[in-house]
């Protein structure tokens, strides 16, 4: 006899529906699968006889056939198990064919025929309701996950025993998944932070660059002598991110799923990534890595932050990889087994010492040579620095600044003014895909960054003056944009011109 049975596959951002044929018939008895498999998938034979054994099933002396279709896709993992147990099922007659039509099955069987946690199920389940796939069965601990997508009918299971029953009627609905409320998870997952930006004494100018950054999604660097503050302002930077929206959340989960970062019982990664490799890092972990490659850490920061500390330690072509995604807001992965695009629009946050030593330019303390100085800077390239648009210096903090308890500006009151300049940029990009001024286009800072003569020239002689590039150029008027939208300003003045210029003239001043 004949079965059909469907399943799944992800590969790289995209899931697959796969067709798990089985054919029993008599002749010499065997058990053989085909279809492109990886060596996991190979040992699903083994795994799916010895639970349906242990589940008290028992399969004919036959010759048994599983193709894995289309076969010019690879299939890896051990998701199939549970597919190919119930193919076999079906095929002998155990279950009905018509009873598994429009449904999907996935999840790894254990040898006393326990359903366990797969990874990539997200996207999985995604893919089957744009197919118009009707209802997904899958392990009890991915339930959660799978959950999150509307519009189709979901069940956790325990075993095979339970998939069996369910299938052939004898067991209620109690499996299924009561659907997913976004604004109710959200408010019991998100957690309460208890970094603030109050614990960062005086840093005025830091906090509003952060103030500026986090409002308008900006790459910025920070400067500065050992202790003053640049990796604790970093570590603050979630607690002034704005929340994720429901298809934000579900994209960035959808990256965590294929990456096996959703563990068991969890659902949607619904705070801002926070993401900070240690300066030891692989090429291969930032961008990804693998002959199937999985998403790597700067797709893991996608519509979150990547904060680089110390990044002049970094080795030089983990920080050149950093060119394309930033300007593209993806990466592709070149394998012989294909190409990979993984989404990577994260927010760029660098933290450097202005030299060996750190404490350049006060030569007081500072012995470096200016040779030392320009090789040890000159790590971070033109190109990257070009990628930046905020470069801000922290000054030494002062001891009168360490004893003050009252000017000490909090994430709640910075987080206040940035919502009012991303209220702006909602209602300006409405009809876009554009959320952030960062993401603004040529023709979008045509439409949105128009100047008054007078300040027209103010930055044709900056530019001039500090020799811009034209990259520059665009994210200047792109921060200056923010700073308006702070100021809750419909357009950009002198003074906004003038401070996101200022960002540059610090640039200029190390590099």
């Amino acid at each position: 006899m004949f079965s059909l049975i469907k399943s799944a596959t992800v590969y790289g951002m995209d899931s697959y529906i796969i067709n798990v044929e089985t054919d029993v018939s008599p002749g010499l008895p065997g058990f053989e699968m085909v279809g492109l498999l990886n060596s996991e998938v190979k040992e699903a034979k083994e795994r799916v006889k010895v639970s349906l054994k242990n589940s008290g099933f028992v399969l004919p002396v036959a010759k048994i056939t599983v193709n894995l279709s289309p076969a010019n896709i690879r299939k890896n993992g051990t998701k199939y198990d549970l597919p190919i147990a119930i193919s076999l099922l079906v095929a002998v007659g155990e279950i009905e064919q018509y009873k598994v039509d429009n449904t999907l099955l996935l999840g790894e069987l254990g040898l006393d025929g326990e359903l366990r946690f797969a990874e990539g199920v997200l996207p999985i389940v995604l893919k089957a309701r744009e197919e118009g796939i009707k209802r997904v069965i899958l392990p009890k601990a991915n339930i959660k996950e799978a959950s999150v997508v509307n519009d189709i009918k979901i069940y956790g299971m325990d075993n095979l025993i339970d998939v069996v029953r369910f299938l052939n009627d004898q067991c209620s609905e109690n499996f299924k998944s009561e659907g997913f409320d976004f604004d109710e998870y959200y408010n019991n997952s998100i957690a309460k932070l208890n970094a603030d930006f109050s614990d960062v004494c005086g840093q005025m100018e830091l906090k509003r660059a952060s103030m500026v950054s986090a409002a308008g999604f900006h790459n910025m660097l920070m400067i500065g002598s050992p202790g003053s503050g640049k990796s604790l302002i970093a570590k603050r930077f979630p607690s002034i991110l704005p929340a994720l929206s429901y298809e934000e959340s579900l994209e960035v989960s959808k990256i965590y799923s294929i990456a096996g970062e959703i563990k068991e019982g969890e659902s949607l990664v619904v705070e801002r990534p926070f993401i900070a490799p240690h300066h030891t890092s692989s090429c291969q972990s930032l961008v990804g890595g693998g002959n199937i490659p999985k998403p790597g850490l700067i797709s893991l920061a996608h519509r979150g932050v990547l904060f680089l500390d110390e990044a002049v330690h970094f080795q030089t072509n983990v920080l050149e990889a950093l060119r394309q995604p930033l300007e593209d807001k993806y990466i592709t992965i070149s394998r012989s087994s294909g190409k990979f695009k993984y989404p990577a629009d994260f927010m760029l946050l660098v933290a450097v010492n202005p030299c060996p030593c750190g404490y350049y330019p006060d030569r007081n303390k500072c012995r470096c040579s200016e040779k030392q100085i320009n090789n040890y800077l000159s790590k971070i390239s033109g190109p990257i620095l070009d990628r930046i648009d905020i470069c801000v210096s922290s000054a030494t903090i002062e001891y009168n600044d360490l004893k003050s308890d009252g000017d000490n500006l909090s994430s709640e009151e910075m987080r206040k003014r940035i919502e009012v300049a991303l209220l702006r940029q909602e209602y300006r990009f409405y009809e876009s895909n554009i959320r952030f001024n960062s993401e603004m286009g040529v023709s979008d800072l045509k439409e949105y960054c128009q100047l008054d003569p007078n300040d027209e020239f103010f930055l044709e002689a900056s530019y001039k003056k500090l020799g811009i590039s034209a990259r520059g150029y665009h994210k200047i008027l792109k921060t200056a944009r923010t700073i308006a939208d702070l100021d809750n300003k419909d357009r950009i003045m002198k003074k906004h011109l003038a401070e996101a210029i200022n960002y540059r003239i610090v640039r200029n001043r190390f590099w």
